[in-house]
């Protein structure tokens, strides 16, 4: 209970809280894009146990992180992982089948979430484990309250995805960047990069590009097979 007292706890939670802030966006947006197309009352449903699965799952991620990144070709596997779950997302068409589909489709959202988060919070929680300095009551507790400001981060985010429909696609394209950023990030290619730094930015942009271009593409295919 002193520790709870002290000065450095209430630093280092604020430091927490601040770095989930601004690194929480992305998840947000992949949260909002794989919930958009549920019904509204499975969309909070989504929301919340995407979001606080997400949670526990970075916590469990700290302990690891560090020593995961530094394995090679293993941020290449999530990279191509996330730029395939951009594509889905964006070509993603809503099912009207019935009760059964709908339910199906929001533990599908669930699933993306989780997958999603795994491969983008690698390098985002050993920030976060930076700022707890070894406190596991710390940490537990600056994600837990970051619950809240992802949840509506998320719901916003569904909305105006809503109202805008070119938030979808630019979306989607920040799932790529993250994709393409994170397989230039492997340590595999680090003497590459080392040679030519422009190369990092350059996958990113190719990620963001492919996903947006073959999502597209899948969407006119899926309408010309409607009609």
């Amino acid at each position: 209970m002193e520790y709870l007292q002290t000065a450095d706890f209430w630093i280092g939670l604020v430091k927490i809280v601040w770095i989930n802030i601004i690194l929480s966006g992305d998840n947000a947006v992949v949260i909002a894009m794989a919930a958009r197309s549920l019904p509204p009352a499975q969309q909070k449903k989504a929301v919340l146990f995407g979001s606080g699965a997400a949670v526990v799952l970075r916590i469990a991620l700290t302990v690891v992180a560090a020593r995961l990144l530094a394995l090679p070709y293993l941020q290449i596997v999530g990279g191509a992982l996330l730029l395939w779950i951009g594509v889905q997302l964006l070509g993603d068409e809503d099912d009207g089948g019935g009760e059964e589909k709908q339910y199906g489709s929001m533990f599908a959202a669930v699933r993306t979430i989780l997958l999603a988060d795994l491969v983008m919070s690698l390098d985002n929680v050993i920030a976060v484990a930076a700022a707890a300095q070894g406190s596991m009551l710390l940490l537990i507790l600056g994600l837990a309250i970051s619950i809240p400001l992802v949840i509506f981060g998320s719901t916003l985010m569904i909305k105006l995805m809503e109202r805008f429909p070119i938030i979808i696609t630019l979306g989607a394209a920040l799932i790529g960047w993250v994709g393409g950023e994170t397989i230039a990030s492997d340590t595999a290619l680090s003497g590459v990069l080392a040679a030519r730094p422009w190369l990092h930015y350059a996958g990113a942009a190719a990620g963001a590009f492919f996903v947006v271009a073959y999502g597209k593409w899948q969407q006119r295919r899926a309408a010309a097979a409607v009609q």
